[in-house]
C-alpha cells in the first residue's frame, strides 16, 4: 500500500515551509544571552565547513561526547546546496550550554526552498572556546536520514535516492524504478512540477517513523509515504519520498514499480493538492497514475472491493477522509484505496483523462473543502455528487461483480 502525502515531517505531511532568516540580518535578537555571538560564530563555522566538505575546519567545532554520531561522516555523500543555523534558543549552565536552533537546508538541483528541522545542540566552553559536543533533533521532531547513520547516494537523470543501511544494488534498483516514475507521471499529469524526485530509504521500518517522527505501528504496511506541503504555487520545497523498507521489500517489480509511480505523483501535483482536496481524490488519482498503460484490470488491482462487491456489500459512498488512516483495519483501508482509485479510472474512461486532471485541479483550486467537489463536479463534469455516486456504484457492479 502507498501512502497518502498529508504528513508532518511528517511533515503532519509536511515539511515545513520558511524562508532563511540568517543570524545577524536584522531584528530582535531571539537570545540576548552574552554567549549567544559566540555560539553563533560557532554555528555557522560548522555550518561552511559541511557545505565545504571541510573535514579539519568541522572538527575544530566540536568535542564530541562519547556516543555522539559523526554528523560530517554521514552527510559526506549528500549533495548540499545550502546549510544554516538559526539560533532560536541558550540555556547556559556555566561552561556548559544547550542551544536550540533552526536548520535550513537544500538538497542541490532539488530543493527549490529551504527545509526547516529543529535541532538541539550541546556545547561546552574550553580554552575561552565553545565547542559543540553533540547535535540532534529537537524533542518530538522527526529524525533527519543522517541522523540514523551514514548516508550512501544513487543519483539519477530524475531522481535522487538517499539510503542508511542499504546495499549499493538495492539504491541502484530504487533509482532506477524512480527514474521510470517520473516520466510516466508527466505523461498523465499535465501541470507544471520539476521532474525530479528525492527518495529516503532508511535502514527498517522504525527507522522510517523515526524520519516522520511518529509510532512505527501506524505504518508497518505501508510502503512508502510522501512528505511535502500542499499548495503554494510551486514554492514548496522539493517533496521526500520515504520507503518503507519492509513493506516495500516484500513487493515484486510490479508493485515496487507503482508504489513509486504513485508517490512520484503526489510530488506532481503537490501544489494543486489542497485542504479542499479529500483524500479519495488525491490517493485515488496517484493510484489511477501508478496503473495507467499496464493493463491492470480492475479485478486485479482491487481485489478487497471486488470480495465486497460479490458478497453484496456494494459502498454507499465514496470513501472519507478517515477510511484512510493508517492505524485501522488493513483490510477497509485497501478498499478505500481500490474504491478512490475505480473513481479516478472511471472519470478517466467516461470524461477523458483531461477532464480527470482538469476535475482534480478544479477541486484543489477551491477556497475550502465546503463546496469544492460539488462544484467540480458541476463545471468540469456537469454532474452531481448524487449522479456521480451512483454511476460509480454501477461501474463498480460492472467491473468487479
Amino acid at each position: 500500500m502507498a501512502g497518502h502525502g498529508r504528513g508532518s515531517w511528517l511533515v503532519a505531511l509536511c515539511c515545513a515551509l520558511c524562508l532563511v532568516v540568517l543570524a545577524g540580518c536584522g531584528g530582535r535578537d531571539p537570545v540576548p544571552d552574552a554567549a549567544a555571538g559566540e555560539v553563533r560564530e560557532v554555528l555557522d563555522r560548522r555550518a561552511r565547513a559541511l557545505l565545504d566538505g571541510n573535514e579539519e575546519a568541522y572538527d575544530r567545532t566540536e568535542r564530541p561526547a562519547k556516543g555522539a554520531e559523526d554528523l560530517f561522516g554521514h552527510l559526506r555523500a549528500v549533495p548540499l546546496e545550502s546549510w544554516d543555523y538559526r539560533l532560536t534558543g541558550l540555556d547556559r549552565d556555566g561552561a556548559r550550554a544547550t542551544a536550540s536552533a533552526e536548520l535550513h537546508y537544500r538538497i542541490k538541483g532539488y530543493d527549490r526552498a529551504p527545509i526547516t528541522a529543529e535541532r538541539t545542540l550541546s556545547l561546552r566552553r574550553t580554552g575561552g572556546q565553545w565547542y559543540v559536543t553533540d547535535e540532534r533533533p529537537a524533542k518530538k521532531t522527526g529524525e533527519q536520514l543522517w541522523d540514523q547513520g551514514r548516508v550512501t547516494a544513487e543519483r539519477g537523470a530524475r531522481s535522487l535516492v538517499l539510503g542508511v543501511g542499504q546495499s549499493a544494488a538495492d539504491l541502484r534498483a530504487h533509482r532506477d524504478l524512480a527514474d521510470r516514475a517520473v516520466p510516466a507521471v508527466r505523461d498523465a499529469w499535465p501541470g507544471k512540477w520539476p521532474g525530479r524526485i528525492v527518495v529516503l530509504v532508511p535502514r527498517s521500518l522504525d527507522g522510517m517513523a523515526g524520519l516522520l517522527g511518529a509510532p512505527a505501528s501506524g505504518y508497518r504496511g505501508i510502503a512508502a509515504v510522501t512528505t511535502g506541503e500542499t499548495g503554494g504555487a510551486g514554492k514548496a520545497p522539493a517533496d521526500r519520498i520515504i520507503v518503507n523498507p519492509e513493506a516495500y521489500g516484500v513487493l515484486g517489480d510490479f508493485g515496487k514499480r507503482v508504489v513509486l509511480t504513485h508517490e512520484a505523483t503526489h510530488v506532481a501535483t503537490r501544489t494543486e493538492t489542497s485542504a479542499a482536496t479529500p483524500l479519495w481524490l488525491s490517493e485515488g488519482f496517484a493510484d489511477w497514475v501508478g496503473y495507467r498503460d499496464t493493463g491492470r484490470t480492475a479485478a486485479q488491482a482491487a481485489p478487497e472491493l471486488r470480495r465486497a462487491v460479490q458478497h453484496s456489500r456494494l459502498p454507499a459512498a465514496l470513501p472519507d477522509d478517515k477510511d484512510f488512516g493508517f492505524g485501522g483495519d488493513a483490510t477497509k483501508l485497501a478498499a478505500a484505496y481500490e474504491g478512490a482509485w475505480l473513481a479516478c479510472r472511471m472519470i478517466a474512461e467516461q470524461w477523458g483523462e483531461r477532464k480527470l486532471t482538469d476535475f482534480y485541479a478544479a477541486v484543489g483550486a477551491h477556497d475550502g473543502r465546503d463546496g469544492a467537489v460539488e462544484g467540480a463536479l458541476r463545471g468540469v463534469l456537469d454532474t452531481t455528487p448524487e449522479d456521480f455516486t451512483a454511476r460509480w456504484r454501477t461501474y463498480l457492479r460492472a467491473e468487479l461483480g
